[in-house]
């Protein structure tokens, strides 16, 4: 303790003479400028010497991760998403029964999970332009299925501002929550209903994106299906037979808050507003489908949840192997003074039906839509938020709905992290796994609270 007293004594005694000189005389001098960063951050209170190498501090950035490597030949950063969740569903109905009068039981849980982890590394190898995402994503309410645990990522190229080409692992942006828009949402990392049962999901493919104009982007994607996770190669068709687009418009201010995300966390004193359109088309097959309840899950459901590919679900003998997947989705926004309003609808269209029998089905088209609505506003800017969402499926085998109301508690005015709070009314769900709040056949109150970190 004495030699660390001495040595703080002397290191003062020459900040001091240092200070005592004219400021003139030192405006050059990084010794000056390093001794007041030091004193500043208390280093010399205990006795550490300062280091010649030491950055100067950077603002942090949410989602932007933490800087491990950089040189001049690569940089690589890491970055954390990850919850905690307590789920309460003993609000729902204990049965179900579907359009086709067949009756399951409802697994109303009370639990607590570690929801999910995504760990992740990314940065630029050899040239600025050329970057890479690998990551581990791991779904603990599935533990002991099939996929449970998925290691992915992608490898991409910026030519210049209007094109940048990838390829690997990425989200089909045929609706705004695959878009690029992850985890800016309202609800931790789960869908409205109408989402999550129009949408595609993850696989993958090669695209391309980019700006138009100043105020519009583009994005298009050729893929192997609809969702890869817990599908393996030999399930696959031969050849891309996916295809996915979305272009966005921002025509007041030429962006939409970071990401393009849900809620006017910046609070934008111009309003800020968005208009997108997305396609998606893609050739299904029943072997390339995931488990009903396998991570990120997507299958083709009827508007009651049934599975279409399920085996005589339309008449003894019957079974459909093949259909033809065709949606579009078109969004509209506006963000102010930290008031925000988003609406999405959706059309999708199940056609070119083949497999066991399939001549005798008494339709050649599958028409449904839907839509949802979400507003916000900071009651506290950068701390407090309150939510409000609604969302309606309209089809031949019911029209499910689901209502919410919640709140996001943001503690040190970033995003990086937050507490999420949400009451859902939520009726006879066409959509659900172990992954999200709502099973599928569900009706009834939901209520989940989640702690998120995301940087």
């Amino acid at each position: 303790m004495k030699s660390v007293n001495y040595f703080a004594i002397v290191l003062t005694t020459i900040l001091f003479l240092i200070n005592s000189v004219s400021y003139s005389q030192l405006a050059d001098n990084n010794i000056k400028l390093r001794f007041n960063q030091n004193l500043k951050s208390n280093i010399l209170k205990t006795g550490k010497p300062s280091s010649d190498t030491a950055k100067p501090e950077t603002k942090y950035i949410p989602g932007a991760g933490l800087k491990l490597v950089d040189t001049d030949a690569g940089s690589a950063s890491l970055g954390v998403f990850s919850y905690v969740r307590y789920l309460n569903q003993r609000g729902l109905d204990s049965n179900y029964t579907d359009a086709f009068g067949n009756t399951r039981t409802i697994q109303r849980r009370q639990d607590m999970q570690l929801n999910k982890v995504n760990i992740k590394f990314f940065g630029w190898l050899m040239d600025p332009d050329f970057r890479y995402l690998f990551y581990v994503w791991t779904s603990n309410t599935s533990l002991g299925q099939v996929s449970q645990v998925v290691v992915a990522g992608n490898l991409q190229y910026k030519i210049n501002k209007n094109f940048n080409f990838g390829a690997g692992i990425n989200g089909l942006p045929g609706v705004a929550s695959t878009s690029g828009n992850f985890p800016y949402w309202f609800p931790v990392d789960n869908r409205l209903i109408a989402d999550e049962f129009f949408r595609p999901s993850y696989t993958t493919g090669v695209w391309a994106s980019g700006n138009i104009t100043d105020k519009s982007k583009y994005m298009i994607m050729a893929g192997n299906n609809l969702s890869q996770f817990g599908v393996n190669a030999a399930r696959l068709d031969g050849g891309l037979r996916t295809f996915s687009g979305v272009i966005n418009w921002y025509p007041t201010t030429g962006e939409y808050g970071q990401n393009s995300g849900f809620g006017d966390f910046e609070g934008h004193k111009k309003a800020a507003t968005l208009l997108a359109g997305h396609f998606t088309y893609s050739e299904e097959n029943k072997e390339s489908q995931p488990n009903s309840d396998q991570f990120e899950n997507v299958q083709l459901r009827l508007s009651d949840g049934t599975v279409i590919f399920t085996p005589g679900l339309f008449g003894t003998g019957i079974t459909i192997n093949d259909v033809v997947y065709k949606m579009a989705s078109a969004d509209i926004g506006i963000k102010y003074k930290g008031f925000s309003f988003d609406g999405e609808y959706y059309w999708r269209w199940l056609s070119n039906f083949t497999g066991d029998s399939a001549q005798y089905l008494g339709f050649r088209v599958l028409t449904d839509n839907g839509f949802q609505a979400m507003m916000s506003y900071m009651i506290i800017p950068q701390r407090l938020q309150a939510f409000t969402t609604f969302s309606q499926v309209f089809g031949d085998y019911g029209n499910p709905w689901d209502a919410r109301v919640g709140f996001n508690f943001f503690p040190w005015k970033n995003q990086a992290f937050r507490w999420n709070v949400e009451y859902i009314q939520i009726y006879r769900s066409p959509v659900g796994a172990l992954s999200l709040p709502y099973p599928v056949g569900g009706t009834g109150g939901i209520f989940n609270m989640d702690f998120m970190v995301n940087f």
